[in-house]
């Protein structure tokens, strides 16, 4: 496809608003309307529009005795975020990627997004038959071995809140029933470990184990995802073990630096 096919897809105000967002933050300091619509050759009227806008939205703040503006909170959040994020990854990757080379199975580093999953680091299997998910895509917190680790952990009004809509149906086994999970998170909480089989991917078969931070609270999870049949008894209690043995040491080493909690953890 062609750039000029593309162009037809963009939206001009959100681009020009994304522009004037830009050129605020790149200064570092307050910036008036004149000074931002000059700068980027947009009418005032314009800018004025967009700076309102996302004043609104909390992107930016407006001083009104100064008559400028700057970045907000909502802002900085998202930059917060994205260096946690960061963060987490360069803790997990070594770990991960360990443990991939041991089993050569699928292992997975994700976070929590509202009542989904997202996953950010994912090491494939080298086999002909892995699982389909991809870095950035989400599955529901319910149906994942991933999701039921970290709600296992959850305070329980988070986790109430968390299972109070409809739970969607992914597959034949996926278990909706609010007092069956229940069951299931008692169970992980007790041994550390969420397994399920099948829930989310056809024959597929994953065990996840959470994060935590200093106070204990579930900040991410890690899972190794396999065909069912590949994950015998023999060697589910290794993968088990391993599991547990990274996210001690995540941890310990997200402790040892500066970490801010994800919003909408």
């Amino acid at each position: 496809m062609s750039m000029e096919q593309d162009d037809r897809y963009i939206v001009g105000p959100v681009l020009k608003a994304l522009k004037v967002l830009d050129a605020i933050a790149q200064k570092g300091h307050p910036a008036s309307l004149t000074t931002i619509a000059s700068e980027l050759s947009l009418p005032k009227t314009s800018v004025f529009r967009y700076l309102r806008t996302l004043s609104a939205a909390g992107f930016l703040t407006y001083d009104a005795n100064r008559d400028r503006y700057s970045v907000g909170i909502r802002f900085r959040a998202l930059a917060t975020a994205d260096k946690s994020i960061q963060r987490l990854r360069e803790c997990a990757l070594p770990a991960l990627t360990e443990i991939n080379r041991e089993f050569n199975e699928t292992t997975n580093l994700a976070v929590l997004a509202d009542n989904h999953v997202v996953y950010i680091d994912i090491i494939e299997s080298t086999r002909a038959l892995r699982m389909q998910a991809r870095i950035g895509s989400r599955d529901p917190v319910h149906s994942t071995a991933l999701g039921k680790a970290i709600l296992a952990q959850l305070p329980l009004d988070e986790r109430t809140q968390l299972l109070s809509d409809a739970l969607p149906q992914r597959t034949l086994r996926t278990i909706t029933q609010l007092k069956t999970i229940e069951k299931q998170l008692v169970e992980a909480a007790a041994t550390g470990v969420a397994i399920e089989i099948g829930e989310n991917e056809e024959g597929t078969m994953c065990m996840g184990v959470a994060i935590l931070d200093e106070s204990g609270y579930p900040v991410a999870a890690i899972s190794i995802s396999a065909p069912e049949r590949r994950v015998t008894a023999e060697i589910r209690p290794r993968l088990i073990e391993r599991l547990k043995e990274a996210t001690a040491e995540i941890s310990q080493k997200l402790a040892s630096s500066p970490w801010q909690r994800l919003a909408g953890d």
